[in-house]
């Protein structure tokens, strides 16, 4: 495991720590005032800390102390370093804020309540909250960014303080390691990856793999240990080799063995289902140069001696990550015939790799800014300037989310400027990344050359053109997630936000075109647009459509409304049921029959209900319970006549599986309509099991029936809305009769 590089005497847990030895190390890093102010703040700390212990036993200063350490290790600047030591004394001692700012002066009070602030990540690893929570998460989450982005250093005393914390996890039960191991892997580590801290990243994506999948851990770790001496050898010929060769070309370069973390070499067993043995850079390499040129010269040195496996070579000097690292990639068939990794970079570069935005802070007295500084937290600069175009606080959570934590893809503009997106975004998140007008005027895109559908997930690599109008606006499809449109918060809040400005009755009528096209297509009948408003929180009919007309409400909300107003109301007991009502039974299969026994079910072939729908069982003769819609044409006929017959029944909260639905479509006929629509359910992953089609050559129409099989209301939604976006479709709909 790859752990930051000690340069000053460790502190071991449980042991007694010399203030004075600890502070004579750091000497040649900090001025006296600096190491003075280190001095008191350490006092500080010891005495508001006095009495306090940890899960291990050892002094709760002692955790302090180690904290700071870790920083001084990134060469962070003294107020950083005072302000590790401070980090917990506002929050657990009587001491306040007021007093750390007139004893160690603004800095580094500022740093101490940046780092409270901060406290609102964790909120973050368990995905959604509760609605009433998501205004005082989104208002905590501002106040840390802003934090972070007026001075990133508090991220760097809250990873610190994270690693140690991770460094003496084991003291602790089980539930809480796994607990905070899970934290420490979904929010810190990609947040160190995102400001490219690699060394924190690295040992903090160790620890927390050790507590998630200890078995996995142990048996890599073994599986290292055991060929380590032949391993280190092998290196060591390999090393030997480059560096003559190196040496001869006249290219002024270091090279060294590179150890691989654990959890990089499970993660990449894992993708490419290899074991241990197969995975080539266990045997690693780096190699260090002066300039840019020489990293190609050392290059073209590797190739020339060893021949190269396609497909493993990347030039992130050419095109950085999103962290702005930098470096060349490959691997190469080695003597014996083994695979070795090798990495070339300058200094500079491994400097920035290694430590990320604490490199900002490695050089001394007049620098305050610097371009890879800059580029590193200018994503934090951007949240905060999107956060005055959104309203929802959800929505502004899911892009810190989507900036921090998502996997990244890297396409190129037409003149070979690089765009760094979310995995799975589109040439219209594309668009409005490169500006909001660019996005509301786009009707079309090009990728590496080819017309492609807005739809189109883009891929690293990617050479993207938008084909835009002159004049125009977006559609209000873009905001239904379902259709595939957008895939970043910010792109829709834009959209959103265009719509909010537009004519009110405009926004009402669109609303109203919005609910009558969703409940025709579900099949949904005989609900009012009062009852789905309320249902929806509106006290006002048009209010509500209003809201869906802008943007606010997800037309895909439509249908889990429309489900729970279709669903019966419960009756008292002085009313005669309609239906029987005995005791209910637990769930043994998809649908659970209240107080029958086990009886057998079977889905009526009339209506076709799938799970999300309003259903009645009949008991029908020698063939057990028959499950409607409730509003099925045939239970409606059938209820007056055998009202006795009837029984209550739900969804089983096991209910799984693919569920047959008819569905109806109106298209004007072309060639290919129909594989066009099978290939669209295949890839969204929906079986078909029947089709019907009847042309109408006076009208050049044709209607197609399918019958296809989807788990629940929601997926048959989406299916509706994607089938309709097909060329020459003009209505699709559940057909129920």
């Amino acid at each position: 495991m790859v752990s930051v590089t000690r340069k000053h005497p460790e502190i071991a847990a449980g042991s007694p720590v010399d203030i004075d030895a600890w502070l004579d190390s750091l000497q040649a890093n900090y001025s006296a005032a600096e190491l003075e102010q280190i001095r008191q703040a350490a006092a500080l700390s010891r005495h508001a800390h006095e009495g306090q212990s940890r899960a291990s036993g050892e002094p709760y200063f002692m955790h302090t102390l180690a904290v700071a350490q870790i920083l001084t290790e990134l060469n962070l600047d003294a107020s950083s370093i005072s302000a590790a030591m401070l980090h917990d004394v506002v929050e657990d001692t009587s001491f306040t804020l007021e007093e750390l700012q007139t004893r160690f002066g603004e800095d580094v009070a500022h740093l101490v309540d940046g780092v409270t602030k901060m406290d609102i990540i964790a909120t973050l690893r368990g995905g959604d909250l509760q609605e009433q929570k998501e205004h005082l998460q989104a208002e905590n989450l501002r106040k840390m960014l802003l934090a972070m982005a007026e001075d990133v250093r508090v991220v760097l005393i809250k990873l610190a303080d994270r690693l140690h914390n991770m460094r003496t996890l084991s003291a602790l039960p089980g539930d809480k390691q796994r607990r905070i191991a899970r934290e420490t892997m979904d929010i810190f580590a990609p947040l160190a990856n995102r400001l490219g801290i690699w060394q924190l990243k690295w040992e903090l994506e160790d620890l927390a793999f050790r507590y998630l999948r200890p078995a996995d851990y142990k048996q890599i770790a073994e599986q290292l240990a055991e060929r380590r001496n032949e391993r280190e050898q092998y290196l060591t010929q390999f090393v030997d080799q480059l560096q003559k060769e190196l040496d001869k070309a006249g290219i002024d370069a270091e090279v060294k063995g590179r150890i691989k973390h654990i959890y990089g070499i499970w993660k990449k067993m894992q993708r490419k289902q290899q074991a241990f043995h197969q995975i080539y850079d266990v045997r690693a390499v780096r190699i260090y140069v002066e300039t840019i040129p020489a990293c190609y010269a050392a290059l073209g040195i590797v190739h020339t001696l060893w021949n190269y496996l396609p497909g493993e070579f990347d030039d992130y000097i050419a095109t950085p990550k999103e962290n702005n690292y930098r470096s060349i990639h490959t691997a190469v068939i080695g003597p014996e015939g083994k695979t070795v990794e090798v990495q070339i970079r300058t200094r500079d570069m491994h400097q920035e790799s290694e430590y990320g935005v604490a490199a900002h802070w490695r050089y001394k007295e007049g620098i305050k800014s610097n371009q890879a500084f800059d580029e590193k937290i200018a994503w934090l600069r951007q949240l905060l300037e999107w956060k005055e175009d959104i309203v929802e606080a959800g929505e502004f959570v899911d892009q810190f989310k989507s900036e921090v934590f998502a996997d990244r893809v890297y396409v190129f503009t037409p003149r070979g400027n690089i765009i760094d997106l979310p995995a799975g975004a589109t040439p219209l998140d594309f668009a409005y990344r490169i500006h909001t007008e660019v996005g509301h005027r786009c009707r079309g895109a090009k990728i590496n050359g080819r017309m492609v559908s807005l739809t189109q997930p883009l891929h690293t690599g990617d050479q993207v053109e938008i084909l835009s109008v002159k004049k125009g606006g977006p559609s209000r499809d873009w905001m239904n997630p379902q259709l595939g449109y957008l895939v970043t918060s910010k792109a829709r809040q834009q959209v959103q936000r265009w719509f909010r400005l537009q004519n009110l009755d405009q926004n009402i009528a669109d609303g109203r075109s919005i609910v009558e096209r969703e409940l025709k297509r579900l099949g949904f009948s005989d609900i009012g647009y009062e009852k789905l408003a309320n249902q929806m929180g509106y006290k006002q009919v048009d209010e509500f459509l209003a809201a869906l007309g802008r943007g606010d409400i997800k037309p895909g909300r439509i249908a889990t409304a429309a489900h729970h107003l279709s669903e019966p109301a419960p009756k008292s007991e002085s009313d005669a049921p309609l239906l029987r009502k005995p005791r209910a039974r637990p769930a043994t299969s998809d649908i659970e029959v209240h107080g029958v026994g086990d009886l057998l079910t079977k889905f009526a072939g009339c209506c076709k209900p799938v799970p999300g729908d309003a259903i009645v069982g009949f008991i029908t003769q020698g063939e057990g319970v028959s499950i409607h819609r409730r509003d099925c044409h045939n239970v409606l006929r059938a209820i007056a006549e055998h009202p006795e017959r009837f029984v209550e029944v739900d969804w089983g909260r096991r209910a799984s599986g693919s569920y047959p639905v008819d569905i109806e479509i109106q298209a004007y006929d072309r060639q290919g309509l129909l594989r066009d629509i099978t290939t669209l359910l295949a890839n969204a992953g929906v079986n078909v099991t029947a089709t019907n089609t009847t042309t109408h050559k006076q009208s050049h129409t044709a209607t197609l029936t399918i019958t296809a099989e989807v788990p629940d209301i929601d997926a048959l939604s989406t299916v509706l809305a994607r089938i309709n976006q097909l060329n020459n479709v003009t209505e699709v709909r559940r057909k129920t009769k």
